[in-house]
């Protein structure tokens, strides 16, 4: 696969805005202190975010949040799922794991767990959201690593220093921590910095092909008249956040089926999850994606 050159006509900044706003990196706001137990705090996330969780407009306990900062954009969901957090860590503790779970979203083209200079790394491919040869996507490179992983909690997280367009600090992270009931608190964090060029990019986007689309929160919305939802940058990460987050759900979800129909299984749970939201997130009708996930995850076992 090749790496873009510096220079790209406009067109081409468009296209990859696109893909920009499909994939996570660094973050904009500080996390727990060095003395904070991670358990704990997330705990306490969940108790503050109680009432929102409680009086979600999802169909489950699920809360969305964005940021866009200087040269940076962060997304974050938080849910409440139905599945213990052992099963929550067993699933993600693998990389081979992540990689089907990643191909389910639409721009990720392939994703291979390799090993490199001692470190797991996972070799993906984005692209648009149709079928491409590898030759015409972009590769990134995201070292793997558990930061925690105990009997109540498990961190795992996804990191790549560079991207298209001057964009870096890539960043994909999934904490767990466990709740009563066999069910499981997560948090899913997607972000990415970015110079002048990929906000260029972005802005172009934006302003073409990415003008009408919106994300999750409601920034006005009286109960008397549709809610108007975020736009822009903020809109766009909201998407992706969502898409990857819906990825992990249907793993998790088509975990009880049978090895040889999982894969199917996973992808139509993250489709019918997506149709959900039309709005934000429709993108290609059912048979298309079938067809062009069926193919790039033949791809994924045999590519290099």
């Amino acid at each position: 696969m090749r790496r873009p050159s510096a220079i790209y006509s406009l067109m081409r900044m468009t296209v990859f805005a696109a893909v920009l706003s499909a994939w996570a990196c660094a973050s904009l706001a500080a996390g727990a202190g060095p003395d904070t137990d991670p358990a704990a705090a997330l705990q306490a996330r969940y108790a503050a975010l109680s009432e929102q969780l409680e009086h979600s407009p999802f169909p489950q306990h699920l809360h969305v949040e964005s940021m866009e900062g200087p040269g940076a954009s962060q997304g974050d969901v938080y849910a409440v799922v139905d599945y213990p957090i052992a099963t929550v860590s067993d699933a993600f503790s693998s990389p081979a794991n992540w990689c089907d779970a990643l191909i389910l979203h639409l721009n990720v083209k392939y994703c291979r767990p390799v090993s490199r200079d001692g470190r797991t790394v996972l070799s993906t491919a984005l692209g648009r959201n149709f079928e491409q040869p590898l030759s015409s996507t972009y590769r990134a490179d995201f070292v793997y690593s558990i930061t925690a992983s105990r009997p109540d909690y498990v961190d795992v997280e996804l990191n790549a220093r560079h991207g298209p367009l001057g964009t870096g600090n890539y960043r994909i992270s999934l904490e767990a921590v466990g709740l009563a009931n066999e069910r499981a608190f997560v948090h899913l964090r997607y972000s990415y910095t970015y110079g002048f060029a990929g906000r260029l990019a972005m802005e172009m986007y934006l302003s073409t092909s990415g003008s009408d689309k919106v994300g999750f929160t409601v920034i006005k919305g009286p109960k008397d008249s549709p809610p108007e939802f975020v736009g822009g940058v903020r809109g766009a990460i909201e998407r992706n956040t969502m898409r990857y987050y819906l990825a992990v759900d249907a793993y998790l979800g088509a975990l009880a089926t049978p090895v040889p129909a999982r894969f199917e299984q996973s992808l139509e749970r993250w489709f019918s999850a997506t149709e959900l939201y039309p709005r934000q997130l429709r993108e290609i009708d059912r048979d298309a994606y079938f067809a062009m996930k069926r193919s790039e995850y033949v791809r994924q076992q045999t590519a290099q």
